[in-house]
């Protein structure tokens, strides 16, 4: 069975090892698309918190179960399958209060544990949902977006209601047009005019905005001096999130979506003037996994415009410093595993 493994930073190899053993409870499935997520990219680097190497990568995944261990299951072999990547305990007060997504003892495949960049996985059986009607490649980009529907889940987001989505990566992009579909009216601020262009022309952005210049102005002049009812920090850059409070209005909602690996300072006092809602969006839950595939299933969302590669796997030796690029014009790559 090939695998690639990240050994250390900036160095991936390819390697053939045992397939896994079909164990009590879990399911063995062939790993048929990954897609390279902000993730896998800092890992790679060097860069992403609590991690360690050497890692197999990868959590952005389409399968087709191979065999089973019990006839109960929601999927049988054969099935394609989404798999929920987060490995939770399903003990502790987190999970208990139906917040699997924020386990004590979580363990994210290709993060804290070894993920999909293998051509067999074995993963428990109930976490994964069978995807018969769905390809291979809307199957990939459920976790991605995911995310960003857990997020606009925590916020509450509404029809008519005004978002800014700082950060237009793939969560980002993801954000945008499922808000569109829950019936927001949405801002997008990033400092590469390409992926604003993309923002708008391909997922439906109402409005777009160079963080290079005047941003507050541009949020202000949208909303008639309103300013937005919530606020999405998708960049995990230290200086968006700290600056992100001004776009919102008073009462609202700042959701820290993406991930900085330091301290972050608000200045006190324009927090509590406004009565912020702060509050972080971390990972997903089967609620989110199953709205999302909603959505792909009726066509809402441009999975055409979000895949802007497709590639042999074996292109991940060779092309992930270009990925990693920040000029780089992708937002989603999916490597091919048939």
């Amino acid at each position: 069975m090939n695998y690639i493994s990240c050994d250390t930073p900036n160095h991936f190899s390819l390697k053939n090892g045992r397939p896994p053993e079909l164990t009590e409870g879990n399911a063995l499935l062939k790993v048929k698309r990954v897609g390279i997520c902000g993730t896998d990219l800092h890992a790679y680097k060097g860069n992403q918190p609590f991690f360690s190497y050497p890692r197999i990568l990868g959590h952005e995944l389409a399968t087709e179960v191979i065999e089973t261990t019990s006839q109960k299951n929601l999927v049988s072999a054969g099935d394609r399958a989404v798999i929920i990547p987060y490995l939770n305990c399903q003990q502790c007060v987190s999970c208990k209060a139906g917040k699997s997504n924020c386990c004590q003892q979580i363990a994210v495949l290709g993060v804290h544990t070894d993920g999909g960049m293998q051509e067999i996985i074995s993963v428990p059986n109930r976490l994964l949902i069978p995807a018969n009607d769905l390809s291979f490649e809307e199957i990939a980009i459920v976790e991605p977006l995911s995310i960003g529907a857990h997020a606009l889940r925590r916020a509450q987001t509404k029809n008519g209601e005004t978002i800014v989505v700082i950060g237009c990566g793939p969560i980002g992009m993801a954000m945008i047009q499922l808000a569109k579909f829950l019936g927001a009216k949405v801002m997008v601020i990033d400092v590469n005019d390409y992926r604003l262009s993309i923002a708008k022309e391909q997922f439906g952005a109402d409005a777009t905005i160079n963080a290079l210049h005047s941003p507050l102005d541009a949020v202000k002049d949208f909303t008639n001096g309103e300013l937005a009812h919530t606020v999405f920090d998708a960049t995990g850059n230290k200086r968006a999130i700290e600056g992100g409070l001004e776009y919102m209005r008073h009462g609202g909602t700042f959701v820290l979506v993406g991930l900085f690996k330091g301290e972050l300072s608000f200045y006190h006092p324009s927090l509590h003037a406004k009565e912020t809602t702060l509050m972080s969006s971390r990972n997903a839950t089967r609620e989110d996994f199953e709205f999302v595939m909603k959505v792909l299933r009726e066509k809402k969302f441009n999975s055409g415009a979000y895949i802007t590669s497709k590639v042999g796997y074996q292109t991940i030796l060779t092309d992930f410093d270009k990925w990693s690029d920040p000029a780089s014009k992708e937002i989603k790559v999916m490597t091919v595993w048939d």
